[in-house]
């Protein structure tokens, strides 16, 4: 085992055995600390790991998700944090429903300002909705945009389509109409023998 597996490996322990009730698992992946987490948790646990002096994780580097549909809670949220005093990184999931009704996950804006932004697009793309979040608003599509793009069930063609209108002298928006229907191509070599 290597130094970077086994020093992981002891804070990981730490971090579960002083948050035991909050820290529902955890795994070390390429050297680095992963814990799992319930979504009512994750401000207290991101919280701990901002302030305790043994992980001192004052940067959060990246919020995303990942969608598995086949999943009863669909959705999970990570997080990526960052030790400059420790040289270290540690990763925080949790995972979610989506469904209509779900409270989501709790804003992480309060303890780490660069979640404003970070979280704002993780609701444009995947829908999930993080309470308590001071302006949850689209960030990388139009206002009127339907649905979320990065979720496996939305369609690869979309439900709109925009485009010049030389008469009307502006873009319109349009229902999508496709020009041909879906086919089925068999991609077998025509030089091949049946």
């Amino acid at each position: 085992m290597s130094l970077a597996f086994t020093t992981a490996q002891k804070t990981l322990q730490s971090i579960k055995s002083m948050l035991p009730r909050l820290v529902t698992s955890g795994v070390v992946v390429a050297g680095e600390p992963t814990l799992y987490v319930e979504p009512a948790n994750v401000l207290t646990v991101c919280d701990f790991l901002k302030n305790h002096t043994g992980t001192r994780c004052k940067a959060l580097m990246d919020v995303t998700a990942i969608d598995v549909p086949t999943r009863e809670k669909r959705f999970e949220v990570a997080y990526q944090l960052l030790s400059v005093e420790h040289n270290s990184r540690m990763r925080v999931k949790t995972l979610v429903g989506g469904h209509e009704g779900d409270s989501g996950v709790p804003s992480l804006a309060g303890i780490f300002s660069s979640a404003n932004w970070l979280e704002r697009e993780v609701w444009d793309m995947y829908g999930i909705y993080f309470e308590g979040h001071p302006d949850l608003r689209r960030i990388l599509t139009d206002y009127g945009f339907q649905g979320h793009p990065l979720r496996k069930d939305f369609p690869l063609s979309g439900f709109v389509e925009c485009r010049y209108d030389p008469s009307k002298k502006r873009v319109v928006t349009e229902p999508l109409e496709l020009t041909q229907e879906f086919r089925q191509f068999e991609f077998l070599s025509p030089w091949k023998e049946k």
